[in-house]
């Protein structure tokens, strides 16, 4: 069984999506808090990734935020969260989420989340990440995803082997059984990398 202290969140900003998906992050928030689990997320004070920090907030929780400097001069940043760190740029707030968490986990999201999950997968595919990937699956949200994923094994872009990189859940009461359940990720991972 796996081991978790810091958990990093990928989750989009839009307000204007189905409320179930912002109850979710309301509620995975709350999970993580009430479990003494620190959250790592981007930042932001609105959408799933505002209401991820609420959640975590009023249970207590302690959340960090990573935002670059020119999200923080749109004042797009939260201000009720535990820390909130500016970086640079996109690039370095990726890697401080990605290098400070025990676990990754993707919300839905619009192409800034899929980026980020399809980097995570990549650098794990590499061997540069080892830690568990939850796919939220709310909805069937990421069914076409999981889809094109699958695909790129039977045209012989990725191995088999490679579809153990993430696990996929459907509901966010499944996130963290899946994360402390979850296969290690071995550390000769680059080894197989090339199909």
């Amino acid at each position: 069984m796996n081991t978790v202290s810091t958990v990093c969140v990928y989750c989009a900003s839009s307000d204007k999506c189905n409320p179930i998906h912002l109850q979710s992050a309301y509620d995975l928030g709350a999970i993580f808090a009430k479990q003494g689990i620190n959250i790592i997320y981007g930042g932001g004070s609105t959408g799933l990734m505002g209401k991820l920090a609420d959640g975590a907030i009023a249970s207590g929780g302690h959340v960090t935020g990573i935002i670059p400097v020119f999200m923080q001069n749109l004042e797009w940043g939260h201000k009720n969260i535990s820390i909130l760190e500016e970086v640079k740029d996109m690039h370095s707030r990726k890697l401080q989420m990605i290098r400070r968490s025990d676990a990754i986990i993707a919300l839905p999201g619009g192409c800034g989340t899929l980026e980020e999950l399809l980097e995570a997968i990549t650098w794990k595919r590499l061997g540069l990440a080892h830690q568990p990937i939850i796919i939220v699956n709310t909805n069937g949200f990421y069914d076409p995803l999981i889809t094109m994923l699958e695909r790129t094994v039977q045209e012989k872009f990725m191995r088999e082997e490679h579809l153990l990189m993430w696990h996929t859940v459907a509901s966010i009461q499944d996130v963290l059984p899946a994360i402390l359940n979850a296969a290690l990720w071995p550390k000769g991972a680059l080894d197989y990398a090339k199909v």
